[in-house]
C-alpha cells in the first residue's frame, strides 16, 4: 500500500512570501517609473541653467556655456522669477548691511566752494617802449615791484637821431617868417618821438639841441618786468619794462567740470584771503573759460574786483563760495551718490517693492542731471515715494548676477 507524501509547512510559507513580493514589486515599478519620468521631464522643462562664470546666459537645458565651455548649472529659483526680482531675507538684509531711503525732492541750489588766486587784469598791463632810439645814459626805475607815475621820468637817453632832429628845428626857426610849414614839420618830428610841447618850446627857448632826453612813464603802475640796464642799447619801440595797473584785480577760481553747470555769469562770489583774516571780498562772475585744463580737469571762473588799497596782489590764495544754481528745472528728485551703480553706459538703482512682506528688490535704470554734493538729481526712471537701496547695492547686484536676473552687467532687453 502507497502512502501520500506530506509537504513540509514552512516551505509553502517561504513560497508564499516569495510570490508576495515579486507581486508588490511589480505594482510599484509598473506605476512609480512613469511618474519618475514625467518629474525629471518637468524639471529639465522648467529649471533655468546658467554658467557660474558668465551668469548673463540662460538655457532651458543643461549644457555647455557658449562662451567659455563650463558646464551649466541649474539656477536657484524665486517666488518672483517671471518679473526678474530678487528675493532677500530680513537676515540675508543684515549681512548685507543693506540700506534703504525713500525717494524725495530737493531744490536745485547749493552751496559752491572753489578755490583760485588772484591774477593781473591782462586788460592793465602795458609796455613802456622807448619812442626813439638810443643808449640809455641813466635808469631811475631799477628794480620791479616799484611802483611809476604816469609822466614820471624813467630814464635818460643819448640819441644821435633825436640830437638832429632838434637841429633842424633850430634851424627852421630861422625861416619862421619865410616858411612857417618848415618849422612845423619839425615839431611834428619830434611830437612824433613822444616830445611834449613843452619840451619842444624849451628846445626853441634855449637855441642849442639837449644831448639827452628822458623817456617818461606813459601810464601808472607797477612794474612787473624790467627789460633793460644803464648802458642799453634801445631800437625805436623797444620795450624797457612791463608795468601793471593793480587798482583792479582779477580772481580766477578752478571750477571742476562737474562745477561748471552750477556756474552762471553774473553769478555772486564771496572770497577771502589767508593773508588778510576777517576781510571779506566780492564779486561778480563775469568770465568762465571755455576751455577744459588738460592737466587739472578745470576751467577758470573770473571775477573783477576793485583794489585801490592794493590789499590783493598777484598769487595770493583765495577761498571763495558761492550760492549756485543749477540749469535744471526747481523740485527734481534727488538720491544719495551710494545708491547708483555705473557701467559706462548706464546707472542702475535697486528699487524696494512696498507691497511684499519679505524683502523684494528690482533692478531699475535711471537717467541722472546734476550732482549736488552727495546727491545726484534724477531726470529719469524714479518717482518720489519710491524707496531704493542706498547701502549694499553692490552685494544685491552680485546677488542677481549669480541668480541670472537682470543687473548692472546683465540689463534689460529693450
Amino acid at each position: 500500500m502507497k502512502t501520500k507524501s506530506k509537504m513540509n509547512p514552512g516551505i509553502w510559507k517561504s513560497i508564499l512570501l516569495v510570490a508576495g513580493g515579486l507581486f508588490l514589486g511589480w505594482l510599484f515599478f509598473h506605476q512609480s517609473q512613469p511618474k519618475t519620468d514625467e518629474a525629471e521631464t518637468h524639471q529639465h522643462e522648467t529649471t533655468t541653467w546658467t554658467c557660474s562664470m558668465h551668469p548673463q546666459i540662460r538655457e532651458s537645458a543643461p549644457g555647455q556655456c557658449p562662451i567659455c565651455g563650463m558646464d551649466l548649472v541649474p539656477v536657484a529659483q524665486t517666488t518672483n522669477e517671471e518679473t526678474g526680482d530678487l528675493v532677500m531675507t530680513e537676515a540675508a538684509m543684515k549681512l548685507a548691511s543693506v540700506q534703504t531711503a525713500i525717494v524725495g525732492t530737493n531744490s536745485n541750489e547749493r552751496t559752491l566752494t572753489l578755490s583760485g588766486k588772484v591774477a593781473v587784469d591782462e586788460s592793465r598791463v602795458f609796455s613802456q617802449t622807448a619812442h626813439f632810439p638810443g643808449r640809455i645814459e641813466q635808469i631811475f626805475v631799477r628794480t620791479t615791484g616799484q611802483l611809476v607815475q604816469r609822466g614820471q621820468k624813467i630814464a635818460t637817453v643819448y640819441s644821435p637821431e633825436l640830437i638832429t632832429a632838434q637841429e633842424e628845428l633850430i634851424v627852421a626857426l630861422q625861416y619862421k617868417d619865410t616858411n612857417p610849414a618848415l618849422v612845423q614839420a619839425a615839431r611834428n618830428k619830434l611830437r612824433y618821438w613822444k616830445l611834449s610841447d613843452g619840451q619842444i618850446n624849451a628846445i626853441e627857448e634855449r637855441g642849442t639841441a639837449q644831448t639827452t632826453l628822458p623817456i617818461r612813464a606813459d601810464i601808472s603802475g607797477i612794474v612787473m618786468q624790467k627789460l633793460v640796464n644803464q648802458g642799453d642799447h634801445l631800437m625805436q619801440g623797444g620795450t624797457l619794462y612791463q608795468i601793471a595797473d593793480l587798482t583792479k584785480v582779477w580772481v580766477i577760481f578752478d571750477a571742476y567740470e562737474d562745477d561748471l553747470s552750477w556756474i552762471q555769469l553774473g553769478d555772486v562770489i564771496d572770497f577771502n584771503v589767508a593773508s588778510l583774516p576777517g576781510k571779506k571780498f566780492t564779486g561778480k562772475v563775469s568770465f568762465i573759460d571755455p576751455v577744459i585744463n588738460q592737466q587739472t580737469r578745470t576751467a577758470g571762473v573770473r571775477i573783477e574786483v576793485d583794489n585801490q588799497q592794493m590789499e590783493l596782489k598777484p598769487e595770493m590764495f583765495v577761498s571763495g563760495r558761492g550760492a549756485a544754481k543749477s540749469s535744471a528745472s526747481n523740485d527734481l528728485l534727488s538720491i544719495p551718490r551710494t545708491a547708483v551703480l555705473w557701467t559706462g553706459k548706464r546707472s542702475v538703482v535697486y528699487v524696494k517693492d512696498p507691497n511684499q512682506e519679505q524683502p523684494v528688490f528690482s533692478y531699475r535704470e535711471v537717467v541722472l542731471g546734476d550732482q549736488m554734493g552727495e546727491n545726484y538729481l534724477v531726470l529719469e526712471g524714479l518717482d518720489q515715494g519710491d524707496e531704493i537701496a542706498t547701502n549694499g547695492v553692490f552685494k544685491i547686484d552680485a546677488a542677481a548676477q549669480l541668480e541670472g536676473k537682470p543687473s548692472m552687467m546683465n540689463p534689460v532687453e529693450r
